[in-house]
């Protein structure tokens, strides 16, 4: 477990593409757990370590995730994710080139729990959710192309149903027409990085989570790293 940001109040931890955030039907082990280990340990606390969940990634999606390391924190992380308070940035890779190489989409989204999937529709339809996103297509390679994300909303699978629904399903991401399967069951979808107004101390707290190291976002690092120079930089903790 890659620890990107800690202080007395919160820990922000980079998510590989095959954990879960929250314990599900699965029984395994969720990544609130083993950071609640991770602290137990080095802290050498005793008895139990309180870690609340505010956000959740997709499990075949990795990135950066926030965990509230005390009651306070968490009640006001979850107004904030809530209220659209967080600035949340993602790098999808995707095999269709964007028709425009930047936009705002809106959609409403349908939830359909039986199959665990969202439909996006272009009007609004009985129990939709409106969902709203901007893209900008940042780098291309031979056969892909590497799209940054601003989620406005928060809705389920909501950017992976978006780009679908835009003709550029994320590769790996066979639930919205990706063509195949990534060979590690990743799909190719990144929150590389987080921005917000600390729930306590209110400082500014922005967090890059370092892209999944194989052939494929390999490829793109260059791009990566001139479009984004400060996720060169330390992430900055403060020891609790």
């Amino acid at each position: 477990m890659e620890v990107l940001y800690e202080d007395n109040h919160i820990i922000i931890v980079s998510k590989n593409s095959s954990e879960i955030v929250q314990g599900d039907k699965t029984g395994d082990r969720p990544l609130s757990e083993a950071v609640g280990a991770w602290i137990k340990e080095k802290y050498c606390k005793p008895g139990n370590v309180f870690v609340g969940v505010a956000h959740r990634l997709d499990r075949p999606v990795s990135g950066t995730v926030v965990f509230a390391r005390t009651s306070k924190a968490l009640a006001r992380l979850n107004d904030m994710f809530r209220d659209g308070m967080v600035d949340k940035r993602y790098l999808a890779i995707v095999r269709n080139r964007p028709e425009k190489p930047e936009g705002i989409l809106t959609n409403w989204l349908v939830r359909n729990e039986k199959q665990n999937r969202s439909y996006a529709y272009d009007t609004e339809k009985p129990g939709s959710k409106k969902a709203v996103l901007k893209y900008r297509l940042i780098g291309s390679s031979v056969n892909y192309h590497l799209i940054e994300v601003e989620l406005m909303t928060g809705r389920h699978h909501q950017i992976r149903c978006q780009l679908a629904k835009m003709g550029c399903p994320i590769k790996g991401d066979l639930k919205y027409g990706a063509e195949r399967s990534n060979p590690d069951g990743s799909i190719s979808l990144h929150a590389y990085r987080v921005s917000f107004e600390h729930p306590v101390s209110h400082k500014s707290i922005t967090v890059y989570a370092p892209v999944p190291d194989d052939a494929l976002w390999n490829s793109f690092r260059d791009i990566i790293l001139q479009e984004f120079p400060d996720s060169l930089q330390d992430n900055q903790s403060e020891q609790p």
